[in-house]
């Protein structure tokens, strides 16, 4: 198993769990107050999108059967670091997924 393509997928799946919650309008108001408003529509079909891509990941790194299993728990586990990191540090689980991918990037080069 691939540790760099683990921790895109898991990125993905932390990168489509917090679209999801941008979308909606408490969470808005909560971490992104400063953008403009017109952004916020985009956050939810993001959201899937990245969602998509972390089943996507999934789907190379074990057998599809497994894979979906996989990708279930790759969702359950980021949306819990999301619930716990956006009541204490909001804008920590803004900047996470950025940093993790490039992390997660650059680990796939060497």
């Amino acid at each position: 198993m691939s540790v760099s393509l683990f921790g895109l997928a898991l990125t993905a799946a932390y990168a489509g769990m917090l679209g999801c919650c941008l979308g909606m309008e408490r969470h808005w108001k909560q971490l992104a107050s400063g953008f403009p408003r017109s952004w916020r529509r985009g956050c939810r079909p993001l959201g899937m999108l990245m969602l998509a891509l972390s089943a996507y990941l999934s789907m190379q790194l074990w057998p599809v059967a497994m894979a979906w299993v996989a990708w279930l728990g790759l969702i359950s586990l980021s949306g819990v670091a999301l619930l716990f990191l956006l009541p204490y540090t909001p804008r920590l689980a803004l900047g996470l997924p950025l940093a993790a991918a490039v992390l997660f990037g650059l680990a796939g080069l060497r």
